[in-house]
């Protein structure tokens, strides 16, 4: 605690930001406060780093974020000749002056700047990665954490999320770099009127847009479906390009939700602006008692990841990830084969987390299903490999539970404007047809059997949590469970060691996939239960893939292998 406290000390003596020092001053004497301030930096890998907002080495502030910026600076000069860095932000707090912090220390570091005038979706600074030519990116965002997070995103030359390699690079000039000695900044007004930072113009998204709306496959549908759209940015970054993108391909009735329109970092309707849970649709729900919609779209604050709610019998119901995935798949491949235009060996990928029906799916159609680790960046590490072999026009989708989607090769990032565009086509071909997105996977159902795909979340906060995860993970790896469910688990996956045992024969053989502290397993009936540590939140996730009969049977068994593994790992209810 000593060499927290003189850390604390530290801080008090250097930092001027006021916000800061106010903190600083508040949490004096309060060793538990100061503690949980400072007790490690944030993390930074392939990611970047994400915490929550406020003072010390564990949190993200003007200090952190800068640090981070001079470790990358560093990284880039030593890479490339002459570097620079596309730089966006979403709505969260601070988010704006944490974007133009990091623009001021690459500028006086020698390194162009390229920096959207406003707030702007994570998948568009990924696309602009690519389009300027740039050798970073950097996106202020901690996507859809709860408001007291931030967080700072980090694209390579190819534009996805960094390699380890590069972010080990990167880690070291940061670990070398003394936080308030050694970070090199500017001005940022005098770095624009020098020209070492430039705005983006306003009509740099026009070939974007374009890109994104070359996607469609039935673009005269919108317009004469009469589909009826009720939207929520979830007061992020979606607004204006998720209306866009809806409007150029002819759907005139959509409604945005008054109190979630306009930015705003607090979330003051939406405690988790996450549109995987219900509550992230409250107001758009409130908003249908009066008018009613056909669709209701959710994207998160920095629009990577979009939900959805389909009226069904005067109800709504959320469709998960993995239904869209599933819908997006079976929509994409039947139409292109319907209209002669699916490439020869299409090709459909997603991450190892999102259900196995999708596979079903792509191989009615004859379409290959790549498995890859969880996080985009390994989707667009195939996506790259496809073009860099001129095979680009095989990828049709790449997707993950999480709802992230993507259809094209404008960026390399989940994209929810291309994924909302999709997503508002797919229900206007099927109500032309006199169907609902339930129905239609309702009819999936029939033809590849009901598949129940629960993910469990269980938080471990604070300097123990992390320890105490990788503990249950270790346990695991070390003593996995004979049975789950009354189920005999027959194959054991372990990503971390990159090897699957055969549990009767013992035979071992290899995963060839990088490292990554994932352990699945597999049960006699080819269940699978998968346990991982969160990569950007203090939290182990449990997925169930579950097939039955029916849906009561596969939601009963699904129970059945939660109680059991969270029996094994130690986790109370």
């Amino acid at each position: 605690m000593n060499d927290i406290n003189k850390l604390y000390s530290l801080w008090m003596e250097k930092a001027t930001e006021p916000e800061i020092l106010d903190e600083l001053k508040a949490i004096d004497g309060n060793n538990e406060e100061i503690l949980d301030r400072f007790w490690q930096n944030l993390a930074f890998g392939t990611g970047g780093l994400r915490g929550v907002i406020g003072a010390g080495t564990n949190r993200m502030n003007v200090y952190t974020v800068s640090q981070a910026t001079q470790g990358l600076g560093n990284y880039l000069n030593e890479a490339f000749s002459a570097p620079s860095v596309a730089v966006g932000y979403d709505s969260r707090i601070n988010s704006d002056k944490f974007a133009k912090a990091a623009a001021a220390v690459l500028a006086a570091n020698g390194i162009k700047v390229y920096i959207f005038k406003e707030l702007i979706p994570t998948p568009i600074v990924a696309y602009a990665v690519k389009e300027l030519g740039c050798s970073s990116g950097i996106v202020i965002t901690a996507s859809h954490n709860p408001s007291k997070y931030n967080g700072f995103k980090c694209y390579d030359e190819r534009g996805y999320q960094m390699t380890d390699e590069a972010a080990a690079r990167t880690l070291e000039y940061i670990n070398n770099c003394d936080i308030f000695e050694d970070v090199k900044t500017m001005d940022f007004e005098t770095a624009v009127s020098e020209g070492k930072i430039e705005y983006i113009e306003d009509s740099f998204l026009d070939k974007y847009f374009s890109l994104v709306l070359s996607r469609s496959i039935n673009p005269e549908i919108a317009e004469n479906a009469d589909l009826s759209v009720i939207y929520t940015p979830l007061n992020g970054t979606g607004n204006k390009p998720v209306r866009k993108i809806l409007s150029m391909m002819g759907i005139k009735n959509v409604a945005v939700v008054p109190s979630q329109e306009n930015p705003d970092g607090r979330f003051p309707t939406c405690s988790f602006p996450n549109p995987e849970i219900r509550d992230a649709f409250n107001e758009a729900l409130k908003l249908a008692e009066n008018n009613k919609a056909d669709l209701l779209l959710a994207t998160d604050p920095d629009c990577d990841r979009v939900g959805i709610a389909v009226l069904t019998d005067g109800e709504y119901k959320l469709l998960s990830g993995n239904d869209v995935g599933c819908l997006l798949v079976d929509y994409i491949l039947s139409q292109k084969k319907e209209k002669g235009t699916l490439a020869e060996n299409p090709i459909i990928i997603k991450s190892i987390v999102s259900s196995d029906m999708s596979t079903a799916v792509a191989e009615s159609y004859g379409a290959e299903m790549k498995n890859v680790l969880t996080g985009f960046k390994y989707i667009g590490e195939l996506m790259t490999e496809l073009q860099e072999k001129g095979e680009e026009n095989r990828f049709e989708l790449g997707f993950e539970e999480s709802y992230g989607y993507l259809s094209g090769m404008h960026t390399k990032d989940k994209d929810a404007v291309n994924a909302s565009m999709l997503i508002c086509e797919m229900a206007a071909y099927y109500k032309k047809q006199g169907k609902t997105l339930c129905d239609v996977m309702n009819s999936l159902y029939e033809r590849f059997g009901f598949w129940n795909n629960a993910l469990f979340n269980f938080g471990f906060e604070g300097a123990d949590g992390m320890k105490k995860m990788l503990g249950m993970m270790d346990a695991l790896r070390n003593e996995a469970p004979a049975n789950l469910g009354g189920m005999e688990i027959v194959r054991v996956e372990d990503y971390k060691l990159s090897s699957a045992t055969d549990v009767k024969t013992g035979e071992k053989s290899v995963l060839d996939y990088p490292s990554s502290n994932v352990i699945i397993l597999v049960a006699e009936n080819k269940d699978k239960v998968i346990i991982r540590p969160s990569g950007t939140e203090p939290k182990i996730k449990i997925y169930a893939m579950v097939q039955g009969k029916d849906e009561m049977s596969a939601k009963e068994q699904t129970e059945k292998y939660k109680k059991d593994i969270m029996a094994v790992l130690g986790i109370g209810e």
